[in-house]
């Protein structure tokens, strides 16, 4: 959050003086010690969040590759004259064990095409499918394994 606050503090400026430099530490130092005494922000998230980088990154770019292929999926439910579209409402227990990440899962379903996410409580996810093909092993999907492994980078902070 810190290299943020100064990279958005250097653009703002539009050049790279060692004023600009300077006052931009001063400045990214004040807004970084008050999110971390009034937002709950702290060094052990910003440092998570440097180790874990490549997973996230990881993590976005197979959620634009389902988001793609549910896309391709929906729209042959949808021209498809042969097939007849039979919605499913389905419950699963989430593996995860963190709030962060099935918070993350439970957007992830919703932004995919053909699932919405009703409810999302103490682990226990409900959720709302075009076709009943598309709940087939929601509770073991991609998103739930990498979720899993950054719950380990969690556990061993």
């Amino acid at each position: 959050m810190y290299l943020l606050f100064f990279s958005i503090w250097v653009i703002l400026n539009g050049r790279i003086t060692l004023e600009v430099v300077l006052f931009g530490i001063a400045v990214a130092t004040l807004m970084f010690a008050f999110i971390c005494k009034f937002m709950g922000y702290s060094i052990k998230k910003e440092i998570w969040l440097f180790k874990n980088f490549f997973l996230l990154l990881w993590y976005v770019l197979v959620l634009i590759v389902e988001i793609l292929k549910a896309n391709f999926a929906v729209v042959k439910l949808i021209f498809s004259v042969k097939y007849q579209i039979e919605p499913a409402l389905v419950t699963f227990k989430s593996p995860l064990k963190t709030g962060f990440a099935n918070f993350l899962l439970a957007n992830s379903i919703t932004l995919t095409p053909g699932t919405i996410t009703v409810s999302a409580e103490n682990g226990e996810f409900m959720v709302h499918c075009l076709d009943k093909d598309l709940a087939i092993g929601m509770d073991e999907s991609i998103f739930v394994h990498l979720l899993k492994k950054l719950e380990k980078g969690v556990d061993n902070e």
